[in-house]
């Protein structure tokens, strides 16, 4: 970032004055806008009587140096407030003022002493301050200059049916001292990271979010750090804690240098957004921003306006479906894929954004349809978390072809059928075929099924095997938060155990559960850390622990190097055949019509599947993807191959015969993994595992699951690099 240049006029302390007449230019784009000979201060309030701009020297000034007031008869276009200062330039400190009336009876919160973070502010600087008066002053917003040198970067516009999600807390990822990285906890640590994330094959990473949240408590109130950063406060800036340097603003161009790095190694960029909610709280909570410029235009209220709207969970609710609001988020957005160059978005709490200003859910939301149709973000992802805290559970039905989502079905299902739930085989076969259940409609297809089997909120995945209740003392809220409903088990002892053949079950069932997620139809989603078997301690809503409870522990890539593999070479070979990327929805034999059925369903003994009798074993045959051109965007990556999967989620063993239909039985398969096996025979690389005899039998334990591979263009000798050039018939 340039260096700020000395301001043309002086500073007085703390006073206020008109600036010279007709410094009024254009009154968009709204915040901190450089306009050559200074800056343009534009925000909007409808409500307000009088507007100031304070301006400050140092992040950690609590007065400011000078104050500038807007005349409304000049400086007031509408509801838009704009002034041009001569003599700024970026990195200038600032905060905006408002003076209006104070009425919560009808939603008026106006409070003049309230220094407010400017809702378009680019990024903010220092943290919370208390000013002598007891006046709380939040982190100052930035003047900043988007200048960056791109080096010809754009957006890799990967299908999303190509893609291999990753979920990551920027902050968490290289924490550690194990991450052995220069910069720990910050974007460019991520950039050290990199080589991994191209190693293990993901294609995107999805960041936790990244706009600014106060990370530590604000004063005067009680609380504790959120580490997670669900509490937004400036939506269009990215989060400052996260930045290795310390010059106001310096995060900008970290980020950026994050997503140009990101990019060059073939990752998509995708930011989980929070237009939900913000860190105002309700009633009782903070004046930072909106509260004090419009607080009943920015936010769902209640009681003729005394009361917050709580369908976050959070406190309150941003009103998005206001034209004001919708216009904020509609700009945000752009922002971040115009100025920062990400891929796409993940929305939290999305169904909030189908409410109305009173919480009605309405049947075409004005804020979806804008996404949905914007010019600006056609190339990018768009996936929604399509429910809400207060009831709202949209999976299936949030909007339309446009719009992936988070598939909260699909966890719960395949939780359920390896967990050895009753009556959940007919479920796993759904989520593995793509949940046409779901998405069939609307002439959607498995792609917009986000499939996942943990995230963030809830247990790890080794956390999944090893605890049947949470354990969230450290968060300090006596075990009652977090869900209870996590259809987990601890197979006999509750957290870490020696026993064996608890272990052995434990590890069988971590593999199970990445193996049919990274099997399925849909886009799979890995949380950072699962492939190494990253534990919580059985802390399921770890929202505020900043500490090696959350952190990617990197010794594990070490220790845990088996799994790794394991996970590394099921990416690997779903990126390399199509099969397993439908961009249609597979017919079945039903609808095949006399033709090779593309997926087809048998019971243990090879024959057909007796659904009303089924039990909890399952064999699953996709036929190699030859799919009419133009259901395919672009072409599909790799050969297509056949693939044969056996699933067994009962307490006894079983014997699995391969299937007897003749287009199956002739194939040429081959082992490519078993999760009864250990490490390196429980996954074969490239799929060249051991030939499989005509009519072989597996005999499966208490929780297993092999996967076989044929190639449809060739029934001949060995395949170059399998471990024997010997058929097996059983294990």
């Amino acid at each position: 970032m340039p260096p700020r240049k000395p301001r043309a006029t002086p500073r007085r302390s703390h006073a206020e004055r008109p600036l010279p007449a007709l410094q009024f230019s254009q009154p968009l784009p709204y915040g901190a806008v450089l306009r050559g000979t200074g800056v343009q201060f534009v925000v909007y309030s409808h409500s307000a009587t009088g507007v100031r701009v304070l301006l400050y020297d140092a992040v950690t000034d609590t007065e400011p140096a000078e104050v500038i007031a807007l005349d409304p008869a000049t400086d007031r276009w509408g509801d838009i407030w704009s002034i041009l200062v001569p003599g700024v330039a970026p990195g200038q400190l600032y905060h905006f003022q408002a003076d209006g009336p104070f009425a919560p009876e009808v939603g008026q919160r106006f409070d003049g002493r309230a220094r407010l973070v400017d809702p378009y502010a680019r990024a903010l600087a220092g943290g919370f301050l208390v000013a002598a008066d007891g006046t709380l002053v939040p982190p100052k917003s930035v003047v900043i200059d988007d200048t960056f040198d791109w080096q010809g970067d754009r957006h890799l516009k990967r299908p999303l049916a190509d893609t291999v999600i990753y979920e990551l807390h920027v902050r968490g990822f290289t924490a550690s001292p194990s991450s052995g990285v220069a910069h720990p906890g910050t974007y460019l640590g991520v950039i050290e990271k990199i080589p991994y994330l191209k190693s293990l094959g993901v294609t995107a990473v999805e960041l936790m979010p990244v706009h600014e949240f106060p990370s530590t408590a604000i004063p005067p109130l009680e609380g504790r750090g959120n580490y997670w950063g669900y509490d937004p406060i400036a939506f269009f800036a990215p989060h400052r804690g996260y930045a290795a340097g310390t010059e106001p603003g310096c995060q900008v161009r970290e980020f950026k240098e994050m997503v140009r790095a990101l990019h060059a190694a073939g990752i998509e960029v995708i930011l989980d957004v929070v237009f939900n909610h913000t860190a105002e709280g309700n009633e009782i909570g903070p004046t930072l921003s909106f509260k004090g410029l419009e607080n009943r235009v920015y936010y769902m209220l209640a009681d003729g306006g005394s009361r917050y709207r709580n369908y976050s969970g959070c406190g309150n609710t941003v009103n998005g479906n206001h034209p004001i609001v919708r216009e904020l988020i509609f700009l945000c957005l752009r922002h971040w894929v115009h100025d920062y160059h990400v891929d796409g978005f993940r929305f939290d709490l999305a169904s909030i954004l189908s409410r109305d200003r009173n919480g009605d859910i309405l049947p075409n939301p004005p804020i979806v349809e804008l996404i949905t149709e914007d010019p600006l973000l056609a190339d990018t992802k768009i996936i929604a978390e399509a429910w809400d805290a207060a009831g709202a559970y949209q999976v299936g039905s949030f909007a339309t072809l446009r719009w992936a989502e988070w598939n909260g079905k699909y966890r719960d299902d395949v939780r359920r059928y390896w967990r050895g739930d009753h009556a959940q085989t007919g479920h796993l076969a759904t989520r593995l075929a793509g949940s046409s259940d779901l998405y069939a409609g609307n002439s959607r297809q498995p792609y917009h099924s986000i499939n996942f089997v943990t995230s963030h909120d809830g247990f790890t995945l080794g956390d999944l095997v090893a605890y049947r209740e949470k354990h969230n003392e450290a968060n300090g809220e006596g075990n009652r938060d977090g869900d209870n409903n996590n259809f987990s088990d601890n197979y006999g002892v509750e957290g870490p155990t020696t026993d064996a053949g608890i272990v052995a079950v434990r590890a069988r069932q971590v593999r199970n559960l990445l193996a049919t997620l990274l099997l399925s139809q849909g886009v799979p989603m890995l949380v950072a850390g699962d492939e190494i078997e990253r534990s919580q301690g059985g802390n399921n809503n770890a929202w505020c622990q900043d500490t090696p409870v959350s952190w990617f522990d990197w010794s594990l890539v070490e220790a845990n190097a088996d799994l790794l593999r394991f996970v590394r070479e099921i990416i690997r070979f779903r990126l390399g055949n199509p099969t397993l990327r439908r961009r249609t929805f597979l017919r079945g034999a039903a609808e095949a019509g006399g033709a090779l059925p593309d997926v087809e369903w048998f019971s243990a003994d090879g024959g057909p599947v007796d659904w009303g009798a089924v039990g909890a074993s399952l064999t699953c045959f996709f036929a190699a993807a030859v799919e009419p051109a133009a259901a395919k965007p672009e072409p599909a990556a790799g050969i297509p191959r056949h693939v044969l999967i056996l699933l067994h989620a009962g307490s006894e063993p079983r014997s699995f015969r391969l299937p007897q239909a003749p287009h199956v039985a002739a194939l040429p398969w081959r082992l490519f993994l078993d999760t009864r096996e250990p490490s390196p025979f429980d996954v074969h690389g490239e799929a060249l595992g051991p030939l499989v005899e005509a009519g072989a039998t597996f005999e499966l334990p208490p929780h297993a699951l092999v996967c076989l591979v044929a190639d449809p263009l060739a029934a001949g000798p060995p395949l170059l690099g399998s471990p024997s050039g010997e058929a097996v018939s059983s294990t």
